[in-house]
């Protein structure tokens, strides 16, 4: 099998970092934690008292330079498709809901999309007086 050196289990901040140990005379596949991250502060704990290689701590710098990326590319889409959710959420209310539907959500929509534009506005504002 070629499996990978490290395993990264994913959490909400971070990951456990595994070494993949694979004896194939054996036929075994083991899995030794040697690692935290966090990627909120950037931070990297060994487990326990162990001393990471240079290696250990490229995969995990690689790792955590990809999963950054990952994340916010998944937050940009996410964008995109509340842009999406918003226009659907339009279309629903103007041709399917009932008026009970309407009063359930319309004054939480209106706030949250004030707050949505009261913030778009004021950070556009910024950019284009150059964040004076």
């Amino acid at each position: 099998m070629n499996l990978p050196d490290y395993y990264f289990r994913v959490r909400d901040n971070g990951a456990f970092v595994f070494r993949v140990e694979n004896d194939t005379r054996q036929r075994r596949l083991e899995m030794d934690q040697i690692a935290v991250v966090n990627l909120n502060k950037g931070e990297v704990k060994p487990h326990g008292d162990r001393v990471l290689s240079p290696a250990d701590e490229a995969a995990i710098a690689e790792w955590m330079r990809e999963r950054k990326a990952l994340l916010a590319k998944r937050d940009l889409d996410d964008i995109h498709r509340a842009v999406d959710f918003l226009n659907t959420t339009t279309h629903w209310i103007q041709s399917r809901a009932t008026d009970e539907q309407l009063a359930e959500v319309t004054d939480r929509l209106l706030l949250a999309m004030h707050d949505l534009r009261t913030t778009l506005v004021r950070k556009k504002a910024e950019r284009t007086s150059g964040g004076n």
